[in-house]
């Protein structure tokens, strides 16, 4: 046996407990990267740019969503029947929840109460209530692949590849009912609204351009060329400039969404697959399914790096803010209003403390509380309110402009 010196035992031990430790902590919110092929998701803090865990997910993740709080992140098994949901503080798969055959393309609501999912082996669209974890009501839809939800939560549109009947299905969301179908030429792949809702994005398999529908209308306006084989096209609140994946030669195009012309394209890695904007809206995270990596590309100018993952990443999913491990009181006093939603929704603080509200949206909001106390009829971008909560009790607020988007304030005793 060999004898090992005081500090290089110590050194040893330390190593052991690292390899036997729980995934890293991460400093700023994270991304969430489904391989394809590998059946996992690696989980990236966005801070350091280094994956911090890779989770075991349903068979061949085909999409990801984050709920509005940044606590949970659902991932879709289209090789499976299930969708995962991962705990984002700690990092771990807590359930699968049984949709049917071949889920693909997810979407939520805006108050994160509801997750739908597009069962394509199944040819419905089910409703999941997230709080139950479990499917309450699904709509016929045949070969449903992807969907997006109108940002007043009243309409969601969903990509129907059924072979000789390629369609956009709009589903009613109260009712739960298709209401109309908009007939398409071309087998559609994504579809994104744009913040206030009055466009939808949408690209069609072999058409190098971006359609652009006017979803008041539902009648088709004048589309934006790209390159070969558009994947997802975005216009992200707050920016400027829309965003679109052009997988054939490899790039982020940047398009004027009001002329529907390309500003700039950004070359990323091969066969980009998804995107989506990090936290403080200055990048872009850009999954590259044929070169197993992830491009971060800065916005402003600076220097793009590559972060390496699993095989054939597909969907990636940025927190907008970081989940904590409990709700403890008094953790947060602070609510950003981003994306057309409260984040986080849910807050628990103490009696006398003094909460914050700030406006990083594109457009106006409000608070309006249902105890009738002090809000702010509107507030403008980048201006904040605050409120000071005395007593006890459960604190429900809206919008003021935009009634789909709901929160709440939990106060306890100090």
């Amino acid at each position: 046996m060999i004898a090992i010196p005081g500090f290089a035992r110590i050194l040893v031990v330390l190593a052991a407990l690292a390899a036997s430790a729980g995934p890293a902590l991460a400093a700023g919110p994270k991304a969430y990267v489904g391989n394809f092929k590998d059946s996992t998701v690696s989980v990236i803090d966005t801070a350091s740019e280094r994956v911090v865990a890779t989770l075991p997910v349903a068979a061949g993740p085909d999409g990801i969503v984050i709920a509005p709080d940044g606590r949970s992140v659902f991932v879709s098994g289209s090789g499976a029947s299930a969708v995962s949901e991962i705990d984002a503080a700690s990092d771990r798969v807590t359930r699968g929840i049984e949709v049917g055959k071949g889920p693909q393309g997810l979407a939520m609501t805006a108050d994160g109460k509801w997750l739908l999912v597009a069962v394509n082996g199944d040819d419905r669209v089910a409703f999941v209530d997230t709080s139950a974890h479990g499917v309450s009501a699904a709509v016929p839809v045949p070969k449903p692949h992807t969907i997006a939800i109108r940002p007043d939560g009243r309409q969601a549109y969903v990509a129907s590849q059924e072979p000789g009947h390629f369609a956009l299905v709009v589903i009613d969301m109260a009712t739960r009912a298709v209401i109309t179908q908009i007939p398409l030429d071309k087998p559609p792949r994504d579809l994104e609204f744009d913040p206030d809702g009055k466009s939808l994005y949408l690209t069609l398999a072999g058409v190098p351009a971006v359609q652009v529908l006017d979803a008041a209308t539902n009648q088709w306006g004048a589309p934006i060329p790209t390159g070969v084989s558009p994947h997802i096209a975005q216009h992200f609140a707050g920016m400027a400039s829309g965003v679109v994946v052009v997988q054939g030669p490899g790039e982020v195009m940047l398009f004027d969404p009001a002329a529907r012309t390309s500003v700039r394209s950004i070359g990323v890695g091969k066969q980009p697959h998804w995107l989506d904007l990090s936290a403080d809206g200055k990048k872009l995270w850009v999954s590259n399914e044929g070169s197993n990596d992830v491009s971060v590309v800065d916005l402003g100018g600076g220097a793009m790096h590559t972060v390496a993952v699993g095989n054939a990443p597909r969907k990636v999913a940025v927190q907008r803010v970081a989940a904590s491990g409990t709700e403890h009181a008094g953790s947060s006093s602070h609510v950003t209003i981003r994306n057309f939603a409260f984040e986080p929704a849910q807050i628990t603080v103490k009696a006398g403390q003094r909460v914050s509200w700030q406006n990083d949206d594109g457009a106006p909001h409000g608070l309006v509380f249902k105890d009738g106390g002090t809000g702010i009829d509107l507030l403008l971008p980048g201006k904040s309110f605050a409120r000071t909560f005395d007593k006890p009790g459960t604190y429900d607020y809206v919008c003021s402009v935009h009634s789909y988007m709901t929160a709440r304030v939990t106060v306890i005793s100090p």
